[in-house]
């Protein structure tokens, strides 16, 4: 009886690691798919349940029906993401300050063009002002 080794030629080796990269390409595209679904906004908490439940109960038709049906949103989020952080970074590592109002008066005017949410700007504020 021969080792099982020895009959695993190249070609079955290719197609193993094809196989994990498709395997690690899923698993990174239905994490993503779970972590959009919590961050959406315009979504209830009882639909997102029901995507919740629809991506365990069938992975492949829930990820790829939530790209289908809202995969717009993806991209939304991501560009809100980096929009965020890119302004904040800004605000944080900007040039000189022209003092605590001017702090202020740019904190305020990143959270009124919806960049900063309540909290973020509140703990911006407490360190302009600590």
């Amino acid at each position: 009886m021969p080792l099982a080794a020895s009959t695993y030629t190249f070609g079955d080796g290719l197609l193993t690691v094809l196989e994990i990269a498709f395997l690690f390409l899923w698993i990174w595209i239905a994490i993503g798919v779970v972590f959009d679904i919590f961050r959406s906004h315009d979504l209830s908490n009882w639909a997102k349940a029901l995507w919740v439940l629809f991506i365990f109960v069938f992975p492949l038709i829930g990820v790829v029906g939530y790209l289908i049906v809202r995969g717009h949103t993806l991209h939304e989020h991501q560009a809100q993401d980096r929009a965020q952080y890119e302004a904040f970074r800004q605000f944080t590592r900007g040039p000189s300050s022209g003092g605590t109002a001017d702090d202020l008066h740019r904190l305020a005017d990143l959270k009124d063009r919806g960049v900063l949410t309540d909290e973020e700007f509140e703990r911006a504020k407490a360190k302009v002002l600590g």
